[in-house]
């Protein structure tokens, strides 16, 4: 293997860890922001609950994102944000129910 041969592979290989700790670190990030937005919907601060909430509308349906925010919902003093929360919780309900292949108006018998 020649001089130059070795260069390139050393390069390559350095820019390889540096994709690689750059991909960590922002997988690192978005679950910190994740965490820190599911903190923030019980803040004190409506905005703050308002901007948590607008993080939650744009995820995708999942258990405990119902959860969450039916807790939060019970929570809520503020009408306005406690039907935004009602509104998501319903989109969240309609996807899961379509992935599980249900129809979203389908009657429940209990």
């Amino acid at each position: 293997m020649d001089l130059r041969t070795k260069r390139i592979l050393r390069i390559a290989g350095f820019t390889a860890l540096a994709v690689g700790v750059a991909g960590v670190a922002s997988i690192l990030l978005v679950r910190d922001q994740i965490s820190r937005q599911r903190r923030n919907l019980f803040n004190p601060l409506s905005l703050k609950r308002m901007a948590a909430l607008e993080h939650m509308a744009r995820q995708r349906a999942s258990v405990d994102h119902v959860t969450l925010l039916r807790d939060y919902i019970n929570w809520e003093p503020r009408k306005l944000l406690r039907n935004r929360a009602r509104a998501i919780v319903e989109r969240m309900e309609q996807e899961a129910s379509a992935l599980n292949g249900f129809p979203a108006s389908a009657p429940n018998h209990d």
